[in-house]
């Protein structure tokens, strides 16, 4: 999130419906890509966890939402105490703020401001689930989301964004979140998933994606919802910086796809449709902190590094043994820690601020300050997240039994599956019990392709 961008005198400033209505949309298109990444994360578990899946990222909407209202808002943007956390009393249940009242500096109201950074919020603990499919209680992962937006995710935002932050002091360019958002749930799913461990058959049964449409789906609407995400965080349409990084945001995923195309064809030998929706969410995640500092071809660069890099990090859970269910270490992890170090490479001193990066004449000062962002989030989250992890472990156990992850964790969190299968040989009553194309189809043959299904 930027620094404030008018200049001119508060009591000049008024507020614009123009830059009110494009927040508002903004704000729903951020809302979007939660059941986006439902979609992109369910496809890819397998059919016996679907439902999990989804319910992993919707509950997170009900959760954040409830909590930003009653302090979430306050402890991530309220008066800076100590560069540390915010807090605001008026900020609380956001209960004392005027319906036209400006959020400073800026030419839209405190409750759209509060809005569009609510989305963020709400998505930040969505993507920590993808690490951890088939095997986490849901009572535990609500606890988690929970406790995890409290102590981890609104102190970092205030970090990373609030006025007196001290990352924001330090001069840490994260244009819509790479820190705040992707490298904090990447860690945040290394920490969790080192204390509860791998799944059963992890390395030894085949685990693929039951539904590459869902998934491409997911990353379709993840893609479409981005252009809210990165462009609407310069909170206007004043002076054309939110139109580069809207811009930025579309070069990057591109480039980040095809690197990953290529080089999925030179080591495995095929273009995948899994491929491809990976490497364009890599390129959004490393374009989201860059974008605004960088011209289009340093988005090329910065989608192509990404892509390339990402693509290799995702193999690293095999050779380490780290059980990252889809990938969000070597994804949002990485891919916010690229985009959020190149920075200090492309930033062009010419976009968002007048900060240049060492291939513009600007040295080593602007990366310095970028990886002291990337590495306390990094250390902060992973550290906290663990002990979260562990604490409710010891407390109510995290994961579920190994008899239900085995049978299918759909059926015992959620009295439900994906797919009801029961009818779908259609045809009446009447007819022979046996036919000649597909044998016996009585009641326990249905149960057993069904159950052959659902495995």
């Amino acid at each position: 999130m930027p620094p404030g961008i008018m200049t001119l005198a508060a009591d000049k400033i008024e507020l614009s419906a123009a830059n009110t209505g494009f927040m508002l949309i903004c704000s729903a298109l951020v809302m979007l890509m939660t059941p986006g990444l439902a979609f992109f994360y369910g496809g890819m578990v397998r059919v016996k966890s679907t439902l999990n899946m989804l319910m992993m990222s919707f509950i997170s909407l009900g959760i954040v939402t409830i909590l930003w209202v009653l302090y979430g808002f306050s402890l991530a943007f309220g008066t800076d105490i100590g560069s540390v956390i915010g807090w605001s009393s008026d900020y609380v249940g956001l209960s004392n703020i005027g319906i036209t009242e400006l959020w400073d500096g800026y030419t839209i109201p405190v409750y759209v401001f509060a809005v569009f950074q609510l989305m963020f919020a709400i998505i930040t603990p969505a993507l920590i689930s993808g690490a951890l499919a088939d095997r986490v209680k849901f009572t535990a992962w609500a606890l988690f989301v929970t406790l995890w937006v409290t102590v981890v995710y609104f102190p970092v935002a205030h970090w990373v964004w609030g006025s007196g932050g001290w990352l924001f002091e330090m001069g840490v360019i994260d244009f819509a979140g790479g820190t705040a958002v992707h490298i904090n749930a990447g860690a945040a799913a290394l920490g969790v998933i080192l204390v509860i461990g791998k799944r059963v058959g992890f390395k030894k049964d085949p685990m693929r994606p039951h539904s590459l449409p869902l998934v491409m789906l997911g990353a379709g609407l993840l893609w479409f919802g981005w252009f809210g995400f990165n462009a609407g965080s310069w909170l206007g349409n004043d002076d054309g910086v939110g139109a580069v990084m809207f811009l930025n945001t579309q070069v990057a995923t591109a480039a980040a796809m095809l690197a990953w195309l290529g080089y999925e064809k030179i080591r495995h030998g095929s273009f995948t449709t899994l491929g491809a929706a990976s490497g364009a969410v890599a390129g959004l995640v490393a374009i989201t902190p860059s974008g605004g500092s960088v011209s289009p071809l340093g988005a090329i660069a910065v989608g192509a590094i990404a892509g390339l890099l990402c693509a290799m990090a995702v193999g690293l859970k095999y050779k380490l043994g780290y059980d990252d269910s889809l990938d969000v270490i070597g994804v949002h992890l990485v891919g916010g820690v690229v985009g959020s170090l190149l920075v200090g490479f492309f930033a062009t001193g010419g976009v968002q601020s007048d900060a240049k990066g060492l291939f513009y004449g600007g040295g080593l000062d602007q990366l310095g300050k970028q990886a002291v962002g990337v590495f306390a989030v990094l250390a902060y989250s992973l550290v906290v997240s663990a002990l979260l992890a562990f604490v409710i472990d010891k407390a109510m156990g995290m994961r579920v039994p190994e008899d239900d992850e085995v049978s299918g964790i759909d059926q015992v969190e959620h009295a439900e599956t994906a797919y009801d299968f029961s009818g779908a040989g259609g045809g009446s009553a009447s007819r022979s019990a046996v036919s000649p194309a597909t044998g016996p189809t009585d009641k326990a043959g249905a149960a057993t392709q069904t159950k052959k299904v659902d495995a």
